[in-house]
């Protein structure tokens, strides 16, 4: 095809055309074979090319592919909200969107509305963290602290990240964790007492930081201090789990690591593990009684929310993870890809810090020392011609928007398919680090 009528992201880059997927490879249409490393955009939690959900979606596409949901509910629905709030301590109801901005947006309003039933309409605002992203609609970009996405976009969007981030590698205080006394945790209570709580609705936080932060892990006991400070100021507290819910770091949520229930939850991505587009919230009797018992409305939704075709994909996805112990695999190889990653940082110094939890990690690279060069597009660029897809991660500083990657492979990877993931990132980086003058490596 010699000329592309499709607008794509880099408008003057040539893309290879993908023709099919199995397992954790990608193929194009010239035979070019990718290990998908990063799930595409941290979505493709089962891998690609699965049958048995290909099965479900023909047969669901056979009996009716999509209701109104002003007008009916649906079994697949239905039962797809029940395994949800089944899985996800302290939620009991469930609603589904179409993306997972539309899902942060959705619980943003959730909130709000929440509190307009119970009669405090001015509690409208929503604290997020400086290192954050939420999505790419106006509403989830005001709630999101990535600035290369919100640069463009100022004069629409609200300012309300504000929070600092639990970024120990590059403490913002200055501070050793051992010493510091949670005090990123406790700078939420300062916003609030700032704002005053009568103003605010919720506070909004990834429980590990993906897209702008290259996976930044909080310590042992700052979401609890931040879930007490919550209920302290009756404020709401939503987690973003569109990156890391329903597997991706060894739990099904990954605020269960921190024994915390938020009050609202905002999935998106593994929800389908890319075989449909759908997203969704989950949330609790005390958030949904003063609407059930007030106006007895929702005042959200979109066309397609909880259409019978995405949800009966995404109830066999979740039904594939169980059959085929995901969690369990997850948990397993997690030891081996931390052990892979430490080598690697040992080896090579321009490796600043590796972290995360499951198959979800970052790799941070030191930004001072290279600040000359985009280490990060350099990296991705040689690792795909090497065969591998790895994502960057922008936001973090000012320096080529932060310089780090995420690995985040299919949970299904194998042992074997690991390997050979951290063989060609070895190899990548070795051909990147190579045309650099002074010693890379430490031995």
């Amino acid at each position: 095809m010699n000329q592309s009528y499709l607008i794509k992201p880099e408008l003057k880059k040539i893309y290879d055309q993908v023709e099919y997927g199995k397992g954790v490879y990608l193929y194009t249409n010239e035979g070019k074979k990718f290990l998908d490393a990063c799930s595409g955009a941290i979505v493709a939690n089962i891998g690609h090319g699965v049958e048995e959900i290909a099965m479900v979606a023909y047969e669901q596409a056979k009996k009716v592919s999509f209701t109104y949901r002003t007008q009916f509910t649906t079994e697949p629905a239905e039962k797809l909200a029940e395994k949800l709030v089944n899985k996800a301590v302290g939620m009991d109801y469930a609603f589904f969107v179409n993306s997972g901005s539309e899902a942060t947006e959705l619980a943003c309003r959730l909130a709000i509305q929440h509190w307009q039933e119970k009669e405090q309409p001015f509690k409208q605002k929503i604290l997020s963290r400086k290192i954050s992203y939420h999505g790419t609609t106006f509403g989830a970009l005001s709630i999101s602290g990535h600035f290369p996405r919100r640069s463009r976009f100022n004069y629409f969007l609200k300012d309300f990240p504000s929070v600092p981030a639990p970024y120990c590698h590059q403490c913002p205080f200055g501070l050793d964790h051992e010493v510091c006394g949670l005090k990123c945790a406790y700078e939420l209570e300062n916003n609030i007492n700032e704002l005053g709580s009568e103003s605010i609705a919720a506070f909004i936080a990834e429980p590990i930081i993906g897209a702008s932060g290259a996976v930044i892990t909080p310590p042992d006991g700052y979401y609890q201090v931040i879930k007490n400070i919550c209920e302290k100021y009756e404020i709401l507290f939503i987690t973003d789990e569109v990156m890391t819910g329903l597997g991706r770091t060894g739990k099904w949520f990954a605020i269960d690591h921190w024994g915390v229930s938020p009050d609202i939850v905002a999935l998106g991505k593994g929800i389908s593990a890319g075989y449909s587009p759908i997203a969704g919230i989950l949330t609790t009797e005390k958030v949904m009684d003063p609407i059930i018992n007030g106006s007895g409305v929702n005042v959200f939704g979109h066309t397609y929310s909880g259409n019978p075709l995405s949800t009966s994909i995404s109830l066999a996805v979740l039904e594939y993870m169980e059959d085929h112990s995901l969690l369990d695999n997850v948990n397993r190889l997690e030891p081996l890809l931390d052990d892979y990653l430490i080598t690697l940082k040992d080896k090579f110094n321009i490796i600043a810090d590796v972290r995360g939890k499951g198959l979800l990690k970052g790799i941070e690279f030191d930004e001072e020392r290279y600040k000359d060069r985009n280490i990060t597009k350099e990296v991705v660029d040689e690792a795909y011609r090497l065969g591998l897809l790895i994502y960057p991660s922008k936001g973090i500083s000012t320096i080529h928007d932060g310089q780090a990657i995420i690995i985040a492979p299919p949970l299904t990877i194998s042992e074997v398919e690991l390997e050979e993931l951290m063989v060609l990132l070895e190899k990548s980086l070795e051909s990147v680090m190579a045309n650099y003058e002074e010693d890379v490596y430490e031995f």
